[in-house]
C-alpha cells in the first residue's frame, strides 16, 4: 500500500517503543515480591503482548508488501488473514489474564468487604 515514505518507519519505531516500555513494566511487575499471587495474571498479560506484538508485524508486512508481486491480492490476505488470528490469540490472554486477576483473593479485600 503506497504511503509516504517516513511513515512505516514512525509506525515501527512508535509501536516498538510503547510494546517495549509496556512490556518492561509488565515484567517488573511479573517480579515484584508485593504481586506474588498475580504471576500467573501477569504471565497472560506477557502471552498477550507477545502474540499481539506478532500480529502487528504481520499487519505491518501486508500493508508493506510490494503491490506489483503477480500474487500480490492473495499474499495481503493471506497476512492479513494470519494477523487476525494472532490478534484473537492475543485478546483470550487478555481475557484470561483479567479474569485471573479478578478471581484473586488478598488478605486486604477481606477486611475492606467488612
Amino acid at each position: 500500500m503506497p504511503m509516504e515514505q517516513e511513515t512505516m518507519g514512525m509506525l515501527i519505531g512508535g509501536f516498538s517503543i510503547i510494546i517495549g516500555v509496556t512490556f518492561m513494566i509488565v515484567l517488573v511487575l511479573l517480579f515484584s515480591k508485593k504481586r506474588k499471587p498475580y504471576r500467573m495474571a501477569y504471565t497472560l498479560v506477557i502471552g498477550f503482548l507477545l502474540f499481539f506484538s506478532w500480529a502487528v508485524s504481520q499487519a505491518i508486512s501486508a500493508i508493506s508488501f510490494d503491490v506489483n508481486h503477480p500474487m500480490a491480492s492473495e499474499e495481503i490476505s493471506l497476512r492479513l488473514g494470519i494477523s487476525g488470528v494472532l490478534w484473537a490469540i492475543s485478546m483470550l490472554f487478555l481475557i484470561l489474564g483479567l479474569i485471573k486477576f479478578s478471581f484473586i483473593k488478598t488478605p486486604n479485600a477481606e477486611a475492606i468487604q467488612k
